[in-house]
């Protein structure tokens, strides 16, 4: 088999404007760049000029399109069209683009360039030959952004008249509202752009697809994957027909893998134009290109991934037996290839024991690096000073944090010293920690802390050294690890023991039947998270009250809604938005700082603010229920239980009830609000950083400001006092892809929650004791812990964190690795509660309860056995998850 070999018409450079710009080039004219000849044409040139096999043809450049504006002075009335024009509307998108396509279809071809383009038409082979007239526009077929399928492209085209009309509907599709649409989402000046057409030879393929030099699936470059269709190339490339699929390997040519689709449709030749007709039955379901035709392909894909230096989408064409190729550019948005994700899980320590418990539950995911070196530093500082106020200085040299593929684990290795420190501070110091622990979380580790965010935010970032950016955001992490300590050595450690011994008396000496469960007694209380919710639900009701308002908060995305937040520019024809901008800002102010994740990769919703905006939404569409109605409802169960038991319960069993509901009550109330204050820093850390990031971008080191992240703290560091030293910055977006594989392949793995596996640490059996179970389940139901009582049964909706959380609709069943107060506004959408992680005591359970929805915790499988629209049944009761099968029917 061989390929089809290029041929060039006898086209000169035809001089015709004033500035001697040619209005036509040959197709591998020397002339050819990417502003004559747009992407398209510009590397057309380049395949024909390295010897691959193009079909000949020529150019029509942009001067001949500029030529054209001109001459009908159109240009004034193309910026007119394009005022009204808004991205977010896609009405005026489509109004611009009618009136655009009007004006050239009324406006005269220039006699100049119509005698030049048949000139040029005249010299191929052939009398009256087909041919393909292809746009190429400017912007087009870039590294970054493809433009794929923005303008027009016409087949089958022959004749002087129809080539000239052909060229000049490509031209206004220049300004389709597609067209418009995109240049406008990727800040294009429309101004700047122009269009050239290719207008080529018209290969009669027999068929035709295309072939990616790397799979862009999995990113792999040592494989291609190859699309193939029967007929003309416009079904597959237009999506019209599921084509064969081929996965070859390019060092040897073998075919991988191979799906042979049932091909419905093919693109075919007209007397004039193309139509799509059936494919016939006999070959519907044969295979488009035998294993040799695929490798040879591929060879010839890896010719023009050579001349390129980077992996290629290329369209193709078959004809004859022979190979033509019609069109190549770059991939865009090839993903980092696949790793393996780890199986293996080795110890820091071959003698350690460690577990994914304690503040390591606020890191549900594998650590970015930055966090991983820098964040984690801090918890190791922070928790080494806990210990030591409790055994003694000098003993704790090691990390108790550590990592593990990547997750965070701490871990404990005790020497006959340190178990001695641990047992006389346990006798000593820990009674006057628990004594003053919401003092010292109240009255003196928030105030630090606030104060230590003050100092910082009165600092221009902008103007700040970036070594200084750096220091900032080690200083709230250090804050925010200061505050978890505080609260670990009184309020949680008091709190979750002091629930969980009033729940065992009074389930065992007080209870009987038909009473309420004991976390009646806790609930109803005011906590950060609930005032939140509040807060956002008075705002909703606000907003209710003005019907230009509520109107466009209904209508626009919560993604537009959160842009339109940052503008000075209120929205055409809404009435109080300032205001509201105003409150919302507020609102964001003094609860946007929740958190999702300890690890500061992750947004809050000061960051972003789009949870909370669907949630308002809710609210203001009159969907939910009311906070305040929901609290009244649990203050009153609460007094009516407690009053029963107080006139029930006499002598000991009175006074062990009242003192015993008095500790659980005090210490569950300042939990929530305790881990509320963690986050306190988070918002300004990840300004500070963002702006590092910025400023690296600037410098080319990586390729957009969140790859700060993705840095290790040494790197960071280095790269800050080279920006303050006006050094160059080496390039680290290759190592940032790298890295960003790895955690995705980290991130497909379940942690185990002890390591080594069965390990008891101080003697105690932690994997039960844990927030993860160790989810093997591969039947129907999941075990997990029953945190809030009640039995749903409803559609889940999976959510692996604050990006999907617009996903979440009314009345569906909240599916989550982990939930942190930051995922409290989902609760108010939820019918039920389903986590990999947590248990009875967690953040999940409590606020589950506080809404009355079921809840089961734990399941350590849930993310990966559960999919967003699986129909499920939640029984909080018994602690199970029931994955319904086809035809089951649950009641709820």
């Amino acid at each position: 088999m061989s390929t089809i070999a290029p041929t060039q018409p006898a086209v000169k450079s035809v001089q015709e404007s004033a500035d001697d710009d040619p209005y036509m080039l040959p197709l591998a004219g020397a002339q050819v760049t990417l502003a004559t000849a747009g992407g398209k044409g510009a590397s057309l040139a380049r395949l024909a000029g390295a010897g691959l096999p193009v079909p000949g043809g020529f150019h029509i450049t942009t001067a001949a399109y500029r030529r054209f504006v001109a001459a009908n002075d159109l240009q004034p009335c193309i910026l007119a069209a394009l005022q009204s024009a808004d991205p977010a509307q896609p009405a005026t998108l489509e109004a611009a683009a009618q009136a655009i396509h009007d004006l050239f279809a009324n406006a005269p071809m220039p006699p100049d360039i119509a005698n030049a383009v048949a000139q040029a038409y005249a010299a191929l082979p052939g009398e009256a030959p087909v041919v393909a007239v292809r746009s190429s526009a400017t912007a087009e077929d870039l590294p970054d952004l493809s433009f794929a399928g923005q303008q027009e492209t016409f087949l089958n085209v022959h004749g002087r008249d129809e080539v000239v009309a052909a060229v000049q509907r490509c031209w206004a599709s220049l300004w389709t509202a597609r067209a418009i649409g995109y240049r406008a989402q990727h800040a294009i000046d429309h101004g700047a752009v122009a269009l050239a057409v290719v207008v080529q030879t018209l290969v009669n393929a027999g068929a035709a697809g295309i072939l990616f030099t790397a799979n862009p699936v999995t990113g792999a470059r040592d494989q291609a994957l190859i699309n193939a269709a029967w007929g003309l190339g416009e079904a597959v490339v237009g999506g019209l027909v599921t084509p064969d699929t081929l996965t070859v390997d390019k060092a040897g040519g073998r075919v991988l893998a191979r799906e042979t689709a049932d091909k419905q449709l093919m693109t075919v030749r007209l007397d004039l134009g193309t139509a799509e007709q059936p494919v016939p039955e006999a070959r519907r379901r044969a295979p488009v290109l035998d294993d040799a035709q695929a490798a040879e392909l591929v060879a010839l894909g890896v010719r023009i991934e050579q001349l390129y230096g980077m992996p290629m989408d290329i369209e193709w064409a078959l004809a004859e037996g022979r190979f033509a190729v019609l069109q190549a550019r770059p991939i865009t948005a090839l993903p980092e290839p696949e790793v393996p994700s780890p199986t293996e899980w080795p110890l820091p320590h071959p003698k350690g024991s460690y577990s994914r418990t304690n503040i390591v539950e606020l890191l549900p995911d594998p650590l970015t690096p930055l966090f991983g070196t820098l964040g984690l530093e801090a918890v190791n500082t922070g928790t080494r000073r806990l210990f030591e106020a409790i055994a003694g200085s000098g003993l704790w040299a090691d990390d108790i944090a550590v990592k593990i593929n990547d997750y965070a684990y701490m871990g404990l290795r005790l020497t006959g010293r340190q178990w001695w420190g641990i047992i006389v501070g346990a006798l000593t110091i820990l009674p006057g920690l628990f004594r003053r622990a919401a003092p010292r979380w109240r009255d003196e580790a928030c105030p630090r802390y606030r104060a230590m965010i003050d100092h910082w935010q009165t600092r221009s970032l902008e103007d700040m050294p970036a070594p200084e950016l750096l220091i900032g955001a080690r200083e709230m992490v250090d804050g925010a690890v200061g505050i978890f300590t505080t609260l670990q050595s009184g309020i949680l450690s008091l709190s979750g023991p002091l629930e969980a011994l009033f729940t065992a008396f009074y389930d065992r000496r007080v209870k009987r039947a038909g009473d309420p469960p004991a976390a009646t007694f806790l609930l109803g209380y005011d906590s950060a998270p609930i005032l939140g919710e509040k807060a956002l639900y008075d705002l909703a009701l606000w907003c209710r009250e003005r019907p230009s308002l509520t109107e466009h908060l209904m209508q626009a995305p919560a993604r537009q809604l959160a842009a339109e937040l940052e503008s000075n520019q209120p929205p055409a024809g809404v009435q109080d938005w300032q205001e509201w901008q105003r409150r919302f800002r507020a609102h964001l102010q003094q609860y946007g700082h929740a958190l999702y994740d300890l690890d500061f990769c992750k947004p809050t919703p000061a960051d972003e603010p789009g949870p909370l905006l669907e949630t308002c939404r809710m609210y203001v569409a009159g969907q939910g229920t009311s906070p305040y109605e929901r609290q009244q409802g649990l203050v009153e169960r609460r007094e009516q239980a407690t009053q029963a038991m107080l006139a029930r319960l006499k002598g000991l069993r009175l006074r062990l009830f009242r003192k015993l509901l008095g500790w659980a009550q005090r210490w569950v109330a300042l939990r929530e609000d305790g881990l509320d204050s963690v986050g306190l820093g988070y918002p300004l850390a990840r300004r500070m950083l963002r702006e590092l990031g910025r400023r690296l971008v600037r410098a080319g080191a990586i390729e957009c400001a969140d790859d700060v992240y993705w840095l290790y703290a040494p790197e960071a560091i280095d790269a800050a006092a080279a920006l303050e030293h006006g050094e160059p910055v080496p390039a680290m977006a290759g190592d940032v892809r790298k890295r960003k594989a790895l955690w995705r392949a980290e991130k497909r793995v379940t942690p185990p929650p002890v390591l080594p596996p069965k390990a008891r640490m101080m003697g105690i059996d932690v994997e039960k004791m844990g927030p993860v179970r160790t989810g093997t389940e591969s039947g129907d139901t999941l075990a997990g812990v029953g945190a809030s009582a009640g039995r749903a049964t409803g559609i889940a909706r999976v959510l692996h964190g604050p990006e999907e959380f617009g996903q979440m609709r009314p009345g569906e069943i909240l599916v989550a690795a982990v939930t942190t107060p930051a995922w409290t506004p989902l609760f108010a959408m939820a019918s039920a509660i389903v986590t990999d992680v947590g248990g009875p005591l967690s953040h999940g359970s409590i606020v589950a309860r506080e809404y009355g929805i079921p809840a089961v915790l734990g399941t350590g499988v849930a993310t990966r056995r559960i999919h967003s629209g699986d129909t499920i049944t939640v029984d909080g009761d018994a602690g199970t998850v029931t994955l319904q099968k086809a035809g089951d029917s649950h009641g709820v």
